[in-house]
């Protein structure tokens, strides 16, 4: 199989989908790598160290898709890249279809087969293309507030961790899944009083046995969030539907419930947010006030830290590129159900159902296409 690795183009986005050393086991395998020219460069990879691992350099993103069979992304193409698809080509990448009709129009009328690293599923049922990212995002999450809470980033002036005889920050984390859980875990080393929510009992269990002293997991309510909002310094959005658009769990009007300076960081922006008041930005201009607030809403969070989470993410995604690239999608989605759930969306058609849910169109079942 020819297999291209597309240069990032969106905002401050230094990550590549493929080391070197992930092109190197790929080209031992008997497929071709074609490499755009210094799509590794801000991850610290250089253009001859792809050449050294036996991938070809390409000048432009349109031979990228020209020529290949499967086109590997970090994030979502972009409006540019749209016309470039080809019918019946894979597009493999984070997609987050939910918080983007327009990209989801798209890809439907470019007929591309569109597997998306956050709906695969492993044996257990998680997410195993999603984990590293939401690792590197989580404790970011924590940093990011620590920092924008600081006076000159608009932040009430406090310092996370406090000081003998002052007292740390109150942090909030909503969701208690991998994102929330390294949220709150580093939140809780710098010294915070942390309060971590979820609406699973037995998550909530294993979070009492293993976390700081200092992280008291709770029941995730309405009626919790509005009492913590009061007293909480920073608010940690963590929620994670797969493929699905993220829920809305601190409206506009409840921004008045908080102090002034107050930080909201959406780790949840990228499946359309789960503040009612976020929007994306960027690593340029991370940051935004409504009512008083603070909002860091960045949508490519790990992109700030690209040599380690490019090998991160590559550890994650080289076993399934290897596997689609010598079996191809449909031979791997129909024997391996984590691959399956991965897809997203074939010759036009949606064939996740989280997907199609959001806004409000026909879901096709992937077992007719295989």
């Amino acid at each position: 199989m020819i297999v291209g690795v597309l240069k990032e183009i969106k905002t401050e986005e230094n990550r590549v989908s493929l080391t070197p050393a992930g092109v190197e086991q790929l080209v031992a395998q008997g497929h071709q790598v074609l490499v755009e020219v210094t799509a590794g460069k801000g991850s610290g990879f250089s253009d001859t160290m792809y050449q050294d691992a036996g991938g070809e350099l390409v000048e432009k993103p349109t031979e990228i898709y020209e020529r290949s069979d499967m086109v590997l992304h970090v994030k979502e193409p972009l409006t540019q890249e749209y016309a470039m698809v080809r019918p019946g080509q894979v597009v493999f990448t984070y997609f987050h279809f939910a918080a983007s009709r327009e990209l989801t129009q798209a890809m439907i009328q470019r007929r591309a087969v569109c597997i998306a690293y956050e709906t695969i599923t492993d044996a257990h049922g998680r997410l195993p293309l999603l984990t590293p990212m939401s690792e590197v995002a989580g404790r970011m999450a924590a940093q990011e507030a620590a920092k924008t809470l600081e006076h000159s980033q608009g932040g009430r002036g406090i310092l996370m961790g406090g000081v003998p005889g002052v007292a740390p920050a109150t942090v909030m984390v909503l969701g208690g899944g991998t994102v929330g859980t390294e949220a709150a875990r580093i939140a809780s080393g710098l010294g915070a009083q942390v309060y971590l929510l979820d609406t699973n009992l037995n998550r909530l269990r294993y979070l009492a046995d293993t976390m700081p002293k200092n992280c008291v997991p709770l029941m995730s309510s309405s009626p919790t969030i509005r009492e913590l909002l009061p007293k909480a310094d920073a608010v940690i959005g963590a929620v994670l539907v797969p493929g699905a658009k993220a829920p809305r769990l601190i409206t506009k009007d409840m921004l008045s419930l908080m102090r002034p300076g107050a930080v909201l960081v959406d780790v949840a922006i990228d499946q359309g947010g789960c503040f009612e008041t976020s929007r994306p930005t960027t690593h340029t201009e991370p940051v935004y006030e409504v009512d008083g607030i603070i909002h860091y809403c960045v949508a490519n969070m790990p992109g700030a830290v690209p040599l380690t989470s490019t090998q991160a993410l590559t550890n994650a995604t080289l076993p399934y590129v290897l596997k689609l690239a010598e079996n191809g999608w449909q031979q791997s989605a129909a024997t391996d159900a984590g691959i399956a759930a991965g897809v997203n969306m074939v010759d036009g058609n949606i064939t996740c159902p989280a997907v199609a849910e959001a806004f409000g169109l026909t879901c096709t079942p992937l077992d007719s296409y295989l």
